[in-house]
């Protein structure tokens, strides 16, 4: 099955503001996410990208827009099943007087209990997007092949739930995982079992390029060489 590279949209106003962005309107990329958008493309360089995917919100949009302008022959597919968490009443709210709530509480130890007022909870976000990537790939697979890559952008929460869900770890346990603006999380599937391959890479992506063998379904014992 193939590898899917997650990226989390560049540093955003909201970040930087300390916002709980959601699905509010207008957050897009501030001066330091625009440009680590314009380093994506190469970062991405020895990656054979077949399908790129994003969340409908403006920032991530913004952060595959030099992508998507450096390979033309490339679309945006819109997938809002990995579009952010719905925070509801929580959304556009400074985080500093949200670690006041009780509830908030509950999100840092216990997430698969939290439900946000006026939203979704995090077990119904990490089921939607789960739900998505293995959709994608066997779409992916059935029209480039077992060995393809493609890229998904989306959010800080909704990547974590992924590795989650690729590690067989409990939701209670994803806030263990920590993903930065821009960096790169892959994952490759098999008919088994995924890899976690990369979390929150910030660094050289060229040793995610498919190797000329396909790899098996099983864990390398000892560790393996690394890359050629």
């Amino acid at each position: 099955m193939p590898t899917l590279i997650l990226v989390r949209h560049g540093r955003s106003t909201a970040n930087t503001e300390g916002l709980l962005a959601g699905w509010t309107p207008g957050v897009a990329l501030d001066e330091r996410g625009t440009a680590q958008a314009a380093a994506l493309p190469a970062r991405l360089a020895a990656l054979p990208l077949s399908e790129v995917v994003t969340s409908p919100l403006q920032r991530c949009r913004e952060t595959l827009a030099p992508l998507l302008d450096a390979r033309p022959g490339l679309r945006a597919h819109t997938d809002e099943r990995i579009g952010e968490c719905h925070y509801g009443d929580w959304s556009g709210r400074k985080i500093a007087e949200l670690s006041d709530e009780p509830l908030m509480e509950i999100v840092q130890a216990h997430p698969s209990a939290a439900a946000f007022p006026g939203g979704e909870s995090m077990r119904t976000m990490q089921t939607r997007a789960a739900e998505a990537v293995r959709e994608w790939n066997a779409r992916v697979e059935r029209d480039h092949g077992p060995n393809a890559v493609y890229l998904m952008c989306s959010h800080g929460d909704v990547i974590k739930s992924l590795v989650a869900d690729a590690l067989g770890l409990h939701l209670d346990l994803f806030q263990r995982i920590h993903v930065e603006p821009c960096s790169v999380t892959a994952i490759r599937y098999t008919r088994l079992r995924p890899f976690l391959l990369r979390l929150g890479d910030t660094g050289d992506l060229g040793s995610l390029a498919p190797p000329e063998e396909p790899p098996g379904d099983d864990a390398t014992v000892g560790g393996g060489a690394g890359a050629p």
